[in-house]
């Protein structure tokens, strides 16, 4: 016969085991994404060779960064119909992309929203889902201006919204800074309209900086966080990153509320602590989260 104790320890444990299914996630639609940040280096020498051996550990969808601004022409040098063509004949999708909107962030709205309109032709051929604001120069981290911020991002999310995308902004440490009681992510959520920003969690950046759950979030804001970078941090150095599955994070903390969320796209990243090197990292942490997360 089985006791109280035993019972609760086995339904424990059948419940730990089912957090690693995400079985509340509809997985036919959530697909293996790499941040191709993450090899940021390997795409400067050759675009072509990196996405090969992307394609080749299991990855299938990637998150492109930087387009079409200053001496960074296009898609690292390949207009979006050519950058579709090689995806396509690699058998990868590309549902997000970072886009230099940040650059733009104390221009003219002409200035910016003809940039936004550049990046959506991009986005379009591509055949991406997310536009994403990926950054935010130090200049500009005051309250005051994550207000102003806020404002910007229901600009372009409006344009964005008219040409059937969606806007997303992704997350760093900063966002996370108390200023006298009122942090910059608590501003940008409460001041953006909730269908025309939408919300990429670096999952390395908030483990590392909020003062918050996830869940606190997920509850006062639900279906806003559409996009995760699944990053892992260094058990011996928490400003270093890890290969997913080697760090400290406790994913199914988070990955159990996925539904609150409405988690559709992740992406595996890693920006710095490459041990052996970045490829080797990038197919660790592929195997990592197919095995655990996707099966």
């Amino acid at each position: 016969m089985i006791n109280r104790r035993t019972f609760i320890k086995k339904s424990s444990l059948i419940a730990s085991t089912s957090l690693l299914n995400i079985d509340w996630i509809e997985k036919k639609s959530l697909k293996l994404g790499l941040q191709l940040y993450t090899l940021n280096t390997q795409m400067k020498q050759s675009v072509l060779e990196t996405l090969r051996k992307v394609a080749s550990f299991g990855y299938q969808e990637v998150e492109t960064y930087s387009y079409n601004f200053g001496a960074n022409k296009y898609y690292w040098g390949y207009k979006p119909q050519e950058l579709k063509t090689i995806l396509d004949d690699l058998h990868l999708t590309t549902s997000s992309g970072h886009y230099d909107l940040n650059k733009f962030f104390s221009s003219a709205d002409d200035d910016l929203l003809r940039y936004v309109d550049d990046c959506i032709q991009g986005a379009s051929v591509l055949k991406q889902d997310f536009i994403v604001w990926p950054w935010l120069a130090p200049e500009f981290r005051s309250i005051e201006q994550f207000k102003v911020l806020a404002d910007k991002l229901n600009k372009i999310g409006e344009r964005v919204k008219k040409a059937k995308l969606q806007l997303a902004y992704h997350n760093h440490d900063f966002e996370f800074i108390d200023h006298n009681g009122q942090i910059g992510y608590d501003v940008i959520l409460k001041n953006t309209d909730p269908k025309l920003v939408k919300m990429e969690m670096d999952l390395y950046w908030f483990s590392h900086s909020s003062q918050k759950k996830a869940l606190d979030y997920f509850t006062q804001y639900p279906k806003r966080f559409p996009i995760w970078h699944i990053k892992d941090m260094d058990k011996k150095d928490r400003e270093l990153h890890a290969v997913v599955g080697d760090g400290t994070i406790d994913f199914n903390t988070f990955l159990k509320d996925a539904k609150l969320a409405e988690l559709k796209h992740i992406f595996v990243e890693q920006g710095n602590n490459y041990v052996p090197d970045a490829f080797t990292c990038v197919e660790k942490s592929a195997k990592y989260v197919k095995k655990n997360f996707l099966k």
